[in-house]
């Protein structure tokens, strides 16, 4: 990726080897509710807020008046993080400029291991994800290493739809999409239908994160040749059919949370050949 021209977010916290490991008690998650998001977004790839279901939404008190630390300027890794997260503002602040709304930006927090969050205690073996209670994408950056050899999905673009995706639900979150679809999953009574419409939300924040790949290169020509098809192997990498084929030896749809590796690649493929957040309804349609 082309991101020498790319400002850096200022809203990057660094909290590796600051502490905040797992706390368990008020204001957190029980063990069994841990153990339960764990094993659940390891193998399954299910979205820990899914899970633990907003178990805690006051933060713990060791995050409390912590002094947010940046990424330090020789480290490569957490400067391509600030660098993608900063692209993805430029373009969110755009897209919600056409449509008369201001964008609010999101924090992104790096850790290692574990990380208290709104959401109850983070872990790296959940995988990447963003907390609605306190607006923070929090990702471990060993994901990358999983990403590149559990997922066979290498490459910088690659990593840059992880951030991307969960920016995209971030949007959710300022639209008003996700709380509209917690309310519905709590009226539907039904963990089937649940389920489906975790899928819709999932494959809409594909779909954003390909807007962004869309309208990020259209203004800065971030991608050399062939990267797109970068993050079309990590979409259907992390498929649901595909994950549950690799850790359960057979394919339950009903039981999806994120949507199949066919449909994350479809539906990112539409945001980034349209660059239109209108081409994103995922819950209009019949046929995902």
């Amino acid at each position: 990726m082309r991101l020498d021209d790319q400002e850096q977010s200022q809203n990057v916290e660094d909290r590796r080897g600051g502490g905040g490991g797992i706390s368990v008690g008020r204001g957190s998650v029980g063990i069994g509710t841990l153990v339960i998001a764990l094993a659940a977004g390891y193998f399954f790839g299910i979205d820990p807020s899914v899970i633990l279901g907003l178990a805690s939404n006051a933060p713990s008190s060791t995050t409390q008046g912590r002094p947010a630390t940046r990424p330090p300027a020789n480290d490569e890794m957490g400067v391509f993080v600030a660098k993608v997260l900063g692209s993805t503002e430029s373009t969110w602040q755009a897209v919600f400029a056409e449509a008369g709304k201001r964008y609010q930006e999101p924090r992104l927090v790096l850790f290692s291991g574990a990380t208290p969050t709104a959401c109850g205690t983070g872990q790296s073996a959940m995988g990447p994800f963003y907390c609605p209670s306190d607006q923070k994408v929090y990702i471990d950056l060993s994901f990358y290493r999983d990403l590149r050899e559990r997922f066979h999905a290498p490459g910088e673009f690659a990593q840059a739809y992880v951030i991307a995706h969960e920016v995209g639900h971030h949007v959710q979150n300022l639209l008003g999409i996700s709380e509209k679809v917690h309310r519905a999953q709590q009226r539907s009574g039904n963990q089937a239908a649940a389920n489906a419409l975790s899928v819709r939300l999932e494959l809409q924040a594909d779909c954003f994160a390909g807007v962004w790949g869309h309208r990020a290169d259209s203004m800065k020509k971030i991608l050399e040749p062939g990267e797109a098809e970068q993050a079309l192997t990590a979409a259907s990498a992390i498929g649901d059919d595909r994950l549950q084929r690799q850790t359960r030896g057979q394919i339950v749809p009903e039981s999806f949370t994120h949507g199949s590796s066919e449909q994350r690649v479809r539906w990112f493929k539409r945001g980034m050949e349209s660059g239109d957040v209108r081409q994103c309804d995922t819950f209009s349609t019949a046929a995902l």
